[in-house]
């Protein structure tokens, strides 16, 4: 089966505030790398999106998985489309934000 990722409003927000973080507190170069790396592992769940932990417990259908052990990626896998639902770095707490929405 071949799966299409799309970003939700708050993903694409929250992966434009990390990025905006990361070229303060290093630079634009840095940050251009660590989003577009974040982007290329949510567009590589296509391959694999049940690998994720499923948390049915926070939310019906969602996943959460790690990337370089600072970012959660919270995602939803629907019958062709997988959805981003959050990118939360450096400890955010995803399960009281996801819980809310």
């Amino acid at each position: 089966m071949t799966y299409h990722v799309v970003f939700s409003p708050e993903a694409e927000k929250q992966i434009l505030n990390l990025y905006r973080y990361v070229a303060e507190t290093e630079s634009s170069e840095v940050a251009t790398r660590f989003t577009n790396s974040i982007i290329e592992f949510c567009e590589g769940l296509k391959t694999f999106p049940l690998r994720g932990i499923q948390r049915d417990d926070i939310r019906k259908d969602l996943r959460v998985i790690h990337f370089k052990k600072r970012t959660s990626i919270a995602y939803a896998v629907f019958e062709e489309r997988i959805a981003i639902l959050g990118i939360f770095y450096g400890g955010q707490n995803y399960e009281e934000k996801l819980t809310k929405q």
